[in-house]
């Protein structure tokens, strides 16, 4: 497989916990002598994974981003596929949580949208292959871990991919500002897939036909629109109060 750069102390953390055997070698900056890096250097050197203390333009002519200080080489993560849904969501149990992301471009917002997926027990996050954000360096950083942790699955027919999941017996909520009841009116208690599109342009009206219901957050303000990884973490721990309540 294709070795890849990913930076953060917590992407790093995450796959020398996750998955240890993907780690290739290490760069730290030189001039840390911190905990951090002394328990970090003691798990490599525990599992004769190789790492070098650098000066910070080595580490600057590596990735493009703020690496805080150390970057790491690493085999490419397994690429989850759409044929891997029903193995997730029969591991996932009776009432799998998902996320889909509808034209989500910018990296920072997928890795923070993975970050509270995770947080929230969300079972795997499909987005489409085409007009939508990769799992960057970037991404993975902001994810601090959850890229290592969380499914992504790629699909190449959104549409297609919703009405299987529907079959399945996943009830699909999407988001939508004109949408009569809100997130709080909405039962998130069983199997549900969550919908959120790109901000901006919204849910694509394909996407946003292929849902079972649309809701919208309440804005009690004079902005229109909230963040889309902001959006997704208030219906996302909606769903987690409702289930926790009902439990």
């Amino acid at each position: 497989m294709a070795a890849e750069f990913i930076f953060g102390w917590h992407a790093i953390e995450s796959v020398l916990k996750q998955e240890p055997g993907r780690l290739v070698e290490v760069w730290i900056q030189s001039g840390r002598k911190d905990r951090r890096v002394e328990v970090i250097t003691s798990q490599l050197d525990e599992l004769a994974i190789a790492w070098q203390v650098v000066h910070r333009r080595e580490l600057d002519s590596r990735v493009n981003g703020v690496h805080q200080g150390v970057v790491a080489e690493v085999q490419a993560s397994r690429q989850w596929q759409e044929q891997d849904l029903d193995q997730l969501l029969d591991r996932a149990g009776p009432s799998p949580l998902l996320l889909i992301l509808d034209g989500v471009t910018d990296p920072h917002n997928l890795g923070a949208c993975l970050r509270t997926a995770d947080a929230a027990g969300v079972a795997a996050v499909v987005v489409p292959k085409d007009k939508s954000a990769s799992l960057t360096p970037t991404a993975r950083k902001v994810a601090c871990g959850a890229a290592e942790t969380v499914p992504l699955i790629r699909v190449t027919n959104l549409a297609r991919c919703m009405r299987q999941l529907q079959d399945r017996g996943v009830w699909l909520i999407g988001t939508a500002g004109e949408a009569d009841a809100s997130v709080y009116q909405s039962n998130l208690k069983g199997p549900v897939g969550i919908v959120m599109g790109a901000e901006g342009k919204g849910l694509r009206r394909l996407t946003r036909e292929s849902c079972d219901q649309l809701i919208h957050l309440p804005m009690l303000g004079q902005v229109e629109s909230l963040n889309v990884s902001v959006a997704t973490g208030i219906c996302l721990y909606e769903a987690v109060r409702q289930r926790a309540a009902s439990a």
